[in-house]
This record gives structure tokens, sequence and C-alpha cells, in this order.
């Protein structure tokens, strides 16, 4: 017996991440691809630069997993070596060398900070929830400075940054928002500490800065949960119960599903210098036509 829609019911929580909200606004096409389409479309090869800030980042939280005297430079590039990612590398010769400066910025940074001073949490996990959605995130490191909450991000990338970069950033906002709920201490100030030129931009918040972030994310996310209810609203029909397995085998070459037109239309693709950097390039002839193909090391600074 079919069961009839209860009025006045509430909305289901939209779960996401900041990482997903920023997929969104950043290419509807590629949301789709990521979060929505089953079995997932096949990504392009690994990216070098994500290698080097994967292998930064763990050598980081490991460094600060240790006891304080075991907290030093030395023990950071060991750490680092331990758990390089060679992956996305023109060859054996350009992952050494990028390990080795991925060695000194790990050692050079971690000289600058106080072995003693025991963060809050490092790749904590913090999550908050608003009429409209249920959010959270890993924050990398969040310190305690005084009464107030810090939130620490972790930067490799080649370009400088700005405080703009850090006023902007909706990630940042939301993990100061969620750390402050959850810890019950204030929480306005957020840092960008970029390894390769050890700077730091920081941003101080107001509550009302905070709560404009936090009100783009729930517009966001009822965006993207409309979305996301017409691609599942379609998937049951064309994908009923008795033909899930045949289709996860048709899928096997994990290509895109053959979406209607109006399904489509719902997630369309957002063209332009990113496409060149999409792990989804081969699905998408737009993307494919609004920049090159770059190499797997092409975002390296060399």
């Amino acid at each position: 017996m079919d069961q009839l829609p209860l009025e006045g019911m509430p909305r289901r929580l939209y779960s996401c991440t900041p990482s997903r909200l920023n997929t969104w606004l950043d290419c509807p096409r590629r949301y789709r691809f990521t979060y929505m389409d089953r079995p997932a479309p096949q990504r392009g090869r690994p990216w070098a630069h994500n290698s080097v800030g994967a292998s930064v980042h763990n050598a980081l939280a490991a460094w600060w997993r240790e006891p304080p005297e075991r907290r030093t430079p030395e023990v950071a590039g060991l750490l680092l070596d331990r758990g390089w990612i060679g992956e996305g590398f023109r060859d054996a010769e350009q992952s050494a060398t990028w390990r080795d400066r991925a060695r000194e910025m790990v050692s050079g940074y971690v000289a600058s900070l106080d072995p003693a001073a025991e963060p809050v949490g490092v790749e904590r996990t913090v999550a908050t929830r608003t009429a409209t959605l249920a959010l959270s995130g890993r924050i990398d490191r969040l310190d305690r400075r005084g009464e107030e909450l810090v939130v620490v991000d972790y930067k490799t990338g080649r370009r400088p940054l700005d405080t703009d970069d850090a006023r902007s950033s909706l990630a940042l906002a939301v993990y100061a928002i969620a750390s402050s709920r959850m810890l019950h201490r204030p929480c306005h100030r957020v840092e960008l500490h970029h390894l390769p030129t050890a700077s730091i931009v920081e941003w101080e918040h107001t509550d009302e800065s905070l709560a404009r972030h936090l009100g783009h994310a729930e517009e966001i996310a009822e965006e993207a949960s409309r979305a996301d209810d017409g691609y599942r609203a379609w998937a049951a029909e064309a994908r009923p119960a008795s033909g899930r397995t045949s289709a996860r085998a048709a899928g096997a070459d994990r290509t895109p599903p053959a979406v209607p037109p109006e399904i489509d239309a719902i997630f369309p693709p957002r063209t332009g210098p990113l496409c060149s950097w999409c792990d989804f390039r081969r699905h998408c002839p737009e993307g494919q036509a609004a920049g090159e193909d770059r190499e797997p090391w092409a975002a390296l600074a060399d």
C-alpha cells in the first residue's frame, strides 16, 4: 500500500561538509559526479600537488601526536619521509625533489612552534546544525589562546595568500561556529598557515560576519538539496529495486549514467579555468572545451 506524504512534516536536514557546499558553488555537474552518480564516475590521474599537500598534512598531524619531547624539526622530517605519497609526479626524480622540499617546509614550520603548546584538537571533526542543514568537517588544528579558540588551516599551494582568503573562506567560518558551539568557548579568529612562504594570514570574525557565512551556507544547502531531491526522484523511477544489481553491473566501466535533459539541466557545468584541473574532465565535453589538458604535476612550482 502506497504511503501518503504527511503534510507538515519537517524537511530532512541537508547533511554536508564545507567541501560539498563549495563543490556545488564551483560546478553543479562536478557535484553530481562526486556526490550523486552511482557508481561514481572514474576520476582522472592523481595530482602531484595533492600528494604534496596530503603528505604535509599527515606529517604535521603525526608530529602533534608525538610526546612533547619528540616534537622536533628532525622528527617532523622523518614523519614526512615515512608517509610520503609519490603519486602524480613525472618520475621518481621529481618525486624525490618534492619530498625534499616538503621535508624542509615541515621542518621549518614546526621549528617556529612551541612543542609544549598542546592544541585543543588535531584533525578534529566538528559539527553543527541549523534549521536546514547538518554540517560537519575536519579542522587541521584547533588552538586555544587565552579564552578564545583559533581555527588553523595548513596550505601548501604555490599561490601566496592574503587576508581576503581567510576572511572569505566559508569552511573556516563554519568551523569556527561549530567549534564554539561544541566546546562552549568563543571562536572568532581563523588562520591560514602557508608553508611554502612561511607566512600566516588571519582574520578576526565578528558574530555578525560568522552569521552571514552560516546564512550563506544555508542558502547553498537549500539549492543543492532541491537538486538532490530531483535527482533521487529520477533515479528511483529509472532504477527500481528489481533492477539495481544489473544497473551496477552495467556501470562497471564507471561512466556517468545517462541522465535525461531535465536532470542534466539541474546540474549544469560551470566552465572556466578550473576545468583543466577537474578530476572528472574526461566525462565533460564542455569542460574539455573550456581548457587544455594538464599533466598531473603541472601545478607544482618547479
